[in-house]
């Protein structure tokens, strides 16, 4: 089969993300740039990609890449790729485009230079002076950075964070991409208790079990690679059916979502059903201020009110300083926080062990990350409760 190079998107922050999950994958070739990933492989792994990866926004091909400081160096390398080998002469395919610190800094140009080039490339082959555009859709993009092109096609259609399940979003929602991220990157697992005391639709719990399940976030959607002429559909039937083999149906869950509007919570529990884990996850209309657990060594992850939006800064002030306080009910769990509020640490009355800046959206945020405790060993629990039999 032919090997491809391949783009993972991701946003900015979740690139090392991205790779770790594309590592699990086992893909080829795994190099990370701002805001991409880049890495090889067949339309089996396009398959695999566009099904597993939690955390990016779109799987594509590269088509093409080059010098075009002017029209025509990007007609040139625009022709030079071999459309007809990928579509069909019904095939639709639209131009999208964006440059950056380049020469050609008109994008509507640029994208009619790219439509231009190949119609012609189609019209050699085909022999066609008119191509209709009623087949399958093969989204195109130019994008240029520093006079460099790049031609790609995406391979994903709707942007991977559409997993299905999420009709209905919340007053400020958070992507299903970003969520997921939050969750790897807090390395929680799945004997562990988790609690969002913010849910609101529910997306991060609805993330977490999904996770734990071994469900792939791509496995009730479509993608616009299934209806190529190019691509054998034998690829995706049997990359879903490993995707289905592969779900764990047997673990239990300890993953608790809450929030103080009752309709949030009434969309997080049909989303969940959606989801295909509605008996996983425990929601209740509850302040978080009430939000309690007898587990121990837990994570809360959480994307509470940053102010840009629903509340005033007094009021998103108050709120971070009743969390700081409410947090030391829960001495041994781990918190992760998402805001874009410059001062939450100041509020919270806590240091985070460590920062990570995110893009929820196109609002810069950074994620807080507050350690606690690691559990004991069992074997250290074994030697405590002989020690504790001898007194």
């Amino acid at each position: 089969m032919e090997k491809f190079d391949l783009i993972a998107t991701a946003a900015f922050g979740l690139e090392g993300v991205v790779a770790r999950e594309l590592e699990w994958l086992g893909a080829e070739g795994i190099t990370t740039e701002n805001g991409r990933v880049r890495f090889k492989g067949d339309f089996y792994t396009v398959a695999r990609a566009n099904l597993w990866l939690r955390t990016a926004d779109r799987v594509l091909i590269l088509l093409a890449e080059g010098k075009a400081a002017t029209f025509e160096e990007l007609f040139q390398l625009t022709l030079a790729v071999p459309f007809e080998e990928l579509m069909g002469q019904d095939a639709c395919f639209p131009v999208t485009g964006k440059s950056v610190k380049s020469t050609l800094f008109s994008v509507p140009d640029c994208q009619a230079i790219v439509k231009k080039a190949a119609v012609e490339r189609m019209k050699k082959h085909y022999g066609l002076e008119w191509f209709p555009e009623t087949g399958a859709r093969y989204k195109l993009e130019v994008s240029i950075l520093n006079d460099i092109a790049s031609i790609t096609l995406d391979t994903s259609g709707a942007g991977l964070h559409k997993r299905g399940y999420r009709a209905v979003t919340g007053k400020a929602p958070i992507k299903e991409t970003l969520a997921a991220g939050m969750i790897l990157v807090s390395r929680w697992k799945k004997d562990r208790a988790l609690i969002d005391p913010f849910c609101g639709t529910g997306t991060i719990p609805i993330e977490a079990a999904m996770i734990a399940r071994n469900i792939a976030p791509g496995l009730r959607r479509q993608f616009d690679f299934e209806k190529w002429k190019c691509f054998d559909g034998n690829i995706i039937l049997r990359a879903r059916n490993e995707a289905e083999a592969a779900v764990d149906r047997d673990v239990k869950l300890k993953i608790y979502g809450s929030d103080i509007d009752y309709f949030a919570i009434r969309q997080a529990m049909d989303n969940a059903v959606k989801a295909g884990v509605g008996d996983d996850i425990a929601f209740q209309k509850l302040d978080f201020r009430a939000v309690s657990s007898s587990y121990k060594y837990g994570f809360m992850i959480t994307n509470p009110p940053y102010g840009e939006r629903l509340m005033e800064d007094r009021e998103v002030r108050e709120l971070y300083a009743a969390m700081g306080a409410h947090f030391k009910n829960f001495p041994t769990w781990s918190f992760y926080v998402i805001t874009s509020h410059d001062g939450f640490e100041k509020d919270l009355g806590r240091r985070a062990d460590k920062k990570r800046k995110l893009y929820n959206g196109m609002l810069k945020c950074d994620l807080y990350q507050f350690y606690g405790p690691r559990p004991p060993r069992p074997a250290e629990t074994a030697e405590n409760s002989e020690k504790s039999e001898k007194r």
